[in-house]
């Protein structure tokens, strides 16, 4: 372990010793420019940006929501109940993976531009847990519900269930089954996780949210950082948001949705607080072989950017007239 850890403080400080601009001993040029610009401050309003290749269907119902007249927290959750409801996109929602117990068992966040926010975890057989979380920041005093409660909570809001195990999926967990695996804690790698977004609507007030089904063939009551708030996501509208993917048990670990909100705040560009969070975790967490990280940030005056731990991450930007699914630079790149 401390060789890998040695290994890691190596290459953090090899890639400062790079040529890049530096303030306080960070790289302040985290893309390459044909890479991910960020926006210029006053770029034309709205903005919207998700995580993976998923997130580039999730962009346009925001922004349909959007140009229809939503807010900014009507957009996160249109956007991101897309991958909900998306059978092909195995660790969101229907046709989400299953627990080691062969459950579908979802988590989701949603926070606003007023600080409010919801949250549900270990919800089984609802189709758009983001629409619940959000029915729980609006509806009771909690931030979040869990397993049966979160489940008759739903019920009790009009929610119907739904048996979420698709035949693709009860198939893989039984491939699994019959491996004789205990429980995968490296799952996120090959599986592309959260579906998280945040939004900057035309009135600069901005929102997110966050929906996974967790890491496939986890232990039952497994809960990731998707649906804490400070964690998986946060939004704070007079700095900017921050939503994480990847292993959730590190990004829980360090806070990181908050954390590099918190570096905006101190006067760090998206990008470069993005990539600060990373290290992070790189310098007070073990970082195992199939540890996959990546946040996105999205501040006030609509810059964007986005970091990750490996290569593969992609971040999906929507803007006026586009709608790009770029790759994120990555600390480790071997």
């Amino acid at each position: 372990m401390s060789n890998r850890r040695s290994f890691i403080m190596q290459t953090i400080f090899g890639a400062m010793a790079t040529g890049l601009g530096c303030r306080y001993g960070y790289a302040t040029h985290v893309f390459a420019k044909s890479s991910m610009p960020s926006l210029a401050p006053e770029v034309k309003l709205p903005v919207v940006v998700s995580t993976w290749n998923h997130g580039l269907a999730a962009n346009e119902a925001a922004w349909k929501s959007l140009m229809g007249g939503g807010s900014a927290l009507d957009a996160a959750e249109q956007g991101v109940m897309v991958s909900e409801a998306d059978p092909a996109v195995s660790s969101v929602g229907l046709g989400g993976l299953p627990d080691a117990a062969g459950k579908v068992t979802l988590d989701a966040c949603i926070m606003d531009s007023k600080g409010n926010a919801g949250s549900v975890a270990c919800l089984e057989n609802i189709l758009h847990p983001v629409s619940v979380a959000r029915k729980v920041m609006e509806k009771t005093p909690h931030v979040m519900l869990t397993g049966k409660g979160a489940l008759q909570f739903a019920l009790d809001q009009g929610f119907n269930e739904t048996d979420l195990l698709t035949p693709e999926a009860k198939k893989a967990w039984e491939s699994w089954k019959s491996s004789g695996a205990r429980y995968a804690p490296a799952a996120n790698w090959e599986n592309h996780d959260t579906i998280g977004l945040i939004v900057l609507d035309k009135n600069a007030d901005l929102a997110g949210a966050c929906t996974t089904s967790g890491m496939a063939f986890k232990h039952p009551g497994r809960v990731g950082d998707s649906p804490i708030i400070g964690a998986g996501l946060f939004v704070d509208n007079k700095i900017g948001a921050a939503t994480a993917t990847g292993e959730g048990e590190v990004v829980m670990k360090t806070l990181g949705s908050f954390l590099v909100v918190e570096l905006m705040r101190q006067g760090f560009s998206p990008a470069d607080a993005c990539k600060m969070a990373v290290q992070r975790i790189a310098e007070n967490v073990h970082i195992h072989s199939q540890l996959q990280i990546g946040y996105i940030a999205l501040n006030k005056a609509g810059e964007y950017g986005a970091f990750a731990l490996r290569p593969g991450f992609q971040a999906a930007i929507k803007t006026a007239g586009e709608n790009r699914l770029l790759d994120v630079d990555a600390l480790i790149n071997h």
